[in-house]
């Protein structure tokens, strides 16, 4: 394992963890950066293991970070409602609208977003300036439940089906289930279902649907965790938790309570 300043009195951390404390993305995405070769730590290329401070000179695709001296802001989390059509990237290739786009701006650190749905999908997305929190809320061993409400078009979903879909459905990814699945009613051939699930793999509510022969002509997440998708945020709008609801976000996944300064929370609760 290379230590890779050894002039800087500040405490070396392995570079995703510390990239991961400043925002600048998940623990898991900066290792892929990293792997990818597009991370240097004073001019040179980083490998995994690497460890550093934030007196080193980092740069992430030739562009520098400026981690010397910042300070370190406190953890915000966001809900965003995703509208149909928008892609889960911060910039798309396609010049497609991104979810970014409706994000509001900040100075100082950068959103990160915690997991993702596909361009046809709509609903309930997170948001956070927190490295470490969204590496937790994604990380399968925490297992933190999504709800999805599903519209398919034919008939009323047999008990052989259902059963089929709490014992596991094998895809070419492996085996998935639902925790849960519920009838909601609907009109005509249009039928709605509830549904829960421990993890977020690509495309998952839709490939098991499918894998029954099941048309999804809707899906919509409204629920990541104990966060549920608020009525009163339309799509394209976001609304920021208080202090309570980010210091419970981090309990769940086992991190410390943050101590949010007293006037900045007697502000904020009132909102």
């Amino acid at each position: 394992m290379r230590r890779i300043n050894q002039m800087s009195e500040s405490t070396p951390e392995r570079l995703q963890k510390l990239l991961a404390k400043y925002g600048i993305g998940s623990r898991r995405k900066i290792e892929e950066f990293i792997q990818q070769g597009r991370v240097r730590v004073n001019g040179k290329v980083a490998t995994l293991g690497d460890k550093a401070t934030d007196k080193d000179k980092i740069s992430f695709d030739g562009k520098a970070l400026h981690l010397y001296g910042q300070p370190m802001t406190r953890p915000r989390v966001i809900i965003y409602h995703k509208r149909e059509g928008e892609v889960c990237t911060s910039k798309d290739e396609k010049d497609r609208k991104t979810v970014f786009d409706s994000l509001p701006k900040l100075a100082k650190s950068r959103w990160i977003m915690v997991g993702r749905l596909d361009i046809n999908t709509t609903g309930l997305l997170l948001f956070t300036t927190d490295g470490d929190l969204a590496n937790r809320m994604m990380h399968p061993s925490y297992e933190i439940e999504r709800e999805y409400a599903v519209r398919v078009f034919g008939q009323q979903l047999s008990d052989e089906t259902l059963s089929k879909f709490k014992e596991g459905i094998q895809l070419e990814d492996g085996l998935a289930k639902f925790n849960s699945i519920k009838f909601s009613g609907g009109e005509g051939a249009n039928l709605w279902y509830y549904v829960t699930l421990s993890e977020g793999r690509n495309r998952e509510v839709r490939r098991m649907f499918e894998a029954v022969g099941v048309t999804v002509s809707r899906l919509t997440r409204v629920r990541f965790g104990d966060i549920v998708l608020p009525k009163f945020v339309a799509r394209g709008k976001t609304l920021e938790l208080n202090p309570s609801e980010v210091n419970k976000l981090r309990k769940s996944v086992k991190l410390k309570e943050y101590k949010f300064p007293k006037k900045l929370v007697e502000r904020l609760e009132k909102k």
